[in-house]
């Protein structure tokens, strides 16, 4: 692995610091909506991580799981906002 530069030190460092924050509220959140949108954050954040991930190990195989989980994260979170969605009704 390379030494990393400015730009990719200070993109992981604000990453990390999203990740910590959703991970917060997704513990806390005093509502079932706060902490879906708050592992859909944290799903956002997974992608980009995975991206910088197989860049830095010059292993394409993870930007196909990041795929895999930008696509799952979505069907995941739009069904279990339709449960919600529902429950509420």
């Amino acid at each position: 692995m390379t030494e990393l530069t400015h730009i990719e030190a200070i993109a992981l460092l604000l990453l990390t610091a999203a990740a910590v924050l959703s991970a917060a509220r997704l513990l806390l959140g005093p509502t079932t909506a706060d902490r879906l949108v708050a592992a859909d954050t944290l799903n956002v954040i997974a992608i980009p991580a995975l991206g910088w991930w197989a860049v830095a190990q010059g292993n394409p195989l993870y930007l196909d799981i990041a795929l895999a989980l930008a696509a799952l994260g979505f069907v995941g979170i739009v069904a279990l906002a339709r449960t919600l969605e529902a429950r509420g009704s």
